[in-house]
């Protein structure tokens, strides 16, 4: 199971890696249900081998990987020099590790000392003025100088003049698809020149081509492995304001760069300084308030040892158990203690009525543990 009340953690056989990919890859499995799968089967397989789905009202069986599906990534993923580093391993990033829905794995290629540096993460408009294009640049340059690798989405526009400029003090880029899909093509040279002293990183599958529904989830892991995020001509509705807003639920700081008020191009980070944003005119703003950050801890999540595994069963859930719990369900998210109260079940029986739902795609998870019907 994944604890954290380790030191240091450990790393997974061979044998694992390859469940924990079988699992996240499976149909409804996100990183919390990936998550609360582990903390109460003890491990990926237990996990695989359970029939959570048909308990949970599925109309059809819950598409579950298969060996040979996760080791055929596993062997083309090692074709093109990825590695996939797992939640509580020593290469895994320590900041990422502490965001909710942290990805239980992720594909790396490159150099996988850059993700154990400090980091700030740079976004901002793809139809960037020469002027942002420029102050982006000079930025990042003089933050990669200060110590800082820049991690940013690889976009077009602030993201790829930011990538650029710290090719030589060490960059990240985080894909929205798979490692044999960069997006945009366009930018495949670019990843390449990041790689001898930077790294790409992914929590998506080989040959997965970016959806829209893929970037936001791709944004919390720019704001998740960075102290914070310095936000660059961002319109109203760019999608870095959804990073701005990833950041400050996962306790980041957040930074804008003031533009002038004629440019559309600069509504939304000059929104963001009006909503309390620090604001960035050189290297220095940042570098005084992450400085004093570096010097505190970073709790690291750990795995536990297989000898931990509970040696009973999880609590199976009665028909009327499911029933009553599932009534209490709606659209209006509700938290574990509720449900429990409400129900007069036990918490493991609630908890794993949950997972059957989850896993048959009948409820989703919100950040603060809380659940809604779907």
């Amino acid at each position: 199971m994944i604890g954290a009340n380790k030191a240091s953690g450990s790393c997974l056989s061979d044998e694992e890696r390859i469940d924990w990919l079988r699992l996240i890859r499976s149909e409804n499995v996100g990183p919390r249900t990936f998550r609360a799968l582990l903390a109460h089967y003890g491990s990926a397989r237990a996990a695989l081998a359970a029939p959570l789905a048909r308990r949970g009202g599925a109309t059809g069986l819950a598409r579950i990987w298969s060996r040979e599906e996760a080791k055929r990534e596993i062997d083309g993923a090692r074709l093109l020099g990825v590695t996939y580093v797992a939640l509580g391993e020593p290469e895994y990033p320590a900041r990422l590790a502490m965001i909710d829905d942290a990805p239980p794995l992720v594909a790396v290629r490159g150099k996988l000392a850059a993700l154990a540096r400090p980091t700030v993460a740079m976004v901002g408009g793809r139809n960037a003025s020469a002027a942002g294009l420029r102050f982006a640049e000079q930025l990042a340059r003089d933050l990669g100088a200060s110590g800082f690798v820049i991690a940013s989405g690889l976009a077009r526009g602030i993201d790829a003049a930011a990538h650029r400029a710290s090719l030589t003090t060490g960059t990240v880029a985080v894909l929205a698809g798979g490692h044999d899909n960069i997006y945009p093509p366009e930018h495949a040279k670019l990843v390449d020149a990041i790689l001898p002293e930077g790294a790409a990183i992914s929590e998506m599958p080989l040959g997965r081509e970016p959806r829209a529904r893929d970037f936001p989830r791709r944004n919390r892991l720019i704001s998740g492995l960075a102290l914070g995020v310095v936000v660059v001509e961002a319109a109203r509705r760019s999608g870095s304001l959804i990073t701005a807003r990833l950041a400050l639920e996962q306790g980041r700081e957040v930074f804008a760069v003031p533009g002038s008020p004629l440019d559309p191009r600069c509504e939304g980070s000059n929104g963001l300084i009006k909503q309390g944003a620090a604001v960035v005119t050189e290297a220095s703003d940042v570098v005084s308030v992450l400085n004093p950050i570096l010097g505190q801890s970073v709790p690291r999540l750990a795995r536990e040892p297989d000898e931990v595994i509970p040696t009973v069963a999880p609590s199976e859930p009665g028909a009327e158990d499911r029933t009553r719990i599932t009534e209490l369900l709606g659209p209006t998210p509700v938290g574990m203690d509720d449900l429990v109260r409400l129900s007069g079940s036990s918490p493991a029986v609630v908890r794993t009525v949950l997972l059957e739902l989850e896993i048959a795609g009948r409820i989703e998870r919100h950040g603060g543990g809380l659940v809604s019907l779907l």
